[in-house]
């Protein structure tokens, strides 16, 4: 006998990127930092102690939102603490948007391609999704926010820096969609670390926006994706709205801690965020000299496309894994023939270059 509801059913779970147990592989596939965390992040965790782990943590870790409050010029009220950032967009699906099913108003806006996660959280919550195909050079198309007024989606999700792409959209266009759009703007920083700019201003300030909401994760530019620690930004009233749908004692005491030491010696986090810069332009530019396509990126990843002369994207990809390098293929319209390669540390990405440089 089936005892789920239809749409669990009929639900394509999220697929993650391979996890390969051994470790002399190269594993350029998931976006990891391949420089550790802070020193201070160890330190905290050594020191919660046997009654930090005997007594439930802070519920609404304040510890940590006073630390991120004051890294962003903001006020605790402006921080929701969630495990992982995959927490805050599944609390943003409950939140403010309606179960009706493939039909009717109240659902998810989203531009294509995009990260999956989202329409797995839309169809677990059985939400309406509206999808909008990305420019060519991978831009938001102009009308975004006026057609998903009229599918009445009630939340909009873009990510900026974009993934797969790379690409990083100005605070102006996000503002002017945030302002155009009759729902809740969620933007998806997660790889903000290693972008030119951020979407801070559309929050804080005079010209401060009330139907924004920034996502922030500790898994990219803090080296701490085994961690699962995130947090959310915005208007004091968002976030008390996203609060009353928060498990309780969402995050633990140990992530609590070692969250807020992260952000702590986010200076040293920078730099390291800064070496990857470096090997991002260092491996698009050898890359671009073997002859592949390599589009602009503000992530710690590249897209990139195979000359046409050798293996296609598929092929090199598996030949890349036999070899014990991982990178990223995804099997879907518009990336069928791309490659997202994730920034490893100098000698990684010298490996993934000497297999690719012989093959010319």
């Amino acid at each position: 006998m089936a005892y789920e509801r239809d749409n669990i059913r009929s639900l394509s779970p999220y697929v993650p990127g391979e996890q390969p147990v051994d470790a002399k592989v190269v594993k350029l596939n998931t976006n990891e930092n391949p420089y550790p965390p802070v020193p201070g992040v160890l330190e905290a965790i050594a020191a919660v102690g046997p009654d930090g782990l005997r007594r439930y943590p802070s519920p609404t870790a304040d510890g940590f939102r006073r630390i991120a409050a004051e890294t962003h010029d903001m006020e605790p009220g402006q921080v929701i603490a969630t495990n992982g950032g995959d927490e805050l967009l599944r609390l943003a699906f409950t939140v403010f948007c309606d179960p009706n099913g493939d039909q009717g108003a109240g659902g998810v806006g989203e531009t294509w391609p995009t990260y999956s996660l989202y329409d797995v959280l839309a169809r677990i919550h059985d939400t309406p999704i509206v999808r909008m195909p990305l420019e060519d050079d991978w831009a938001i198309p102009q009308s975004f926010a006026s057609q998903l007024n009229e599918a009445g989606c009630r939340l909009a999700i873009v990510v900026s820096p974009h993934a797969p792409s790379g690409r990083y959209e100005s605070a102006d266009r996000l503002r002017q969609i945030a302002t155009e759009f009759n729902g809740v703007l969620l933007i998806d920083e997660a790889y903000v670390d290693f972008a030119r700019l951020d979407a801070l201003e559309l929050i804080r300030g005079n010209g401060a926006l009330d139907n924004v909401l920034l996502l922030r994760t500790l898994s990219k530019g803090y080296s701490l994706a085994g961690l699962r620690f995130g947090y959310g930004l915005g208007h004091r009233n968002l976030i008390e709205i996203l609060d009353k749908a928060r498990d309780s004692y969402n995050t633990d005491a140990l992530s609590q801690a070692a969250a807020a030491a992260a952000l702590k010696g986010r200076e040293q986090a920078r730099m390291n965020c800064e070496k990857v810069v470096q090997e991002r332009r260092r491996v698009g530019d050898e890359l671009a000299r073997l002859g592949w396509w390599v589009w602009p990126s503000d992530t710690n990843f590249i897209l990139t496309k195979p000359p046409e002369s050798g293996q296609n994207a598929k092929e090199t990809y598996e030949s890349l894994k036999r070899e014990g390098i991982f990178v990223r293929y995804f099997d879907q319209d518009r990336l069928r023939d791309k490659l997202r390669i994730t920034i490893g540390s100098p000698e990684q990405n010298d490996t993934l270059l000497r297999v690719l440089t012989a093959r010319v």
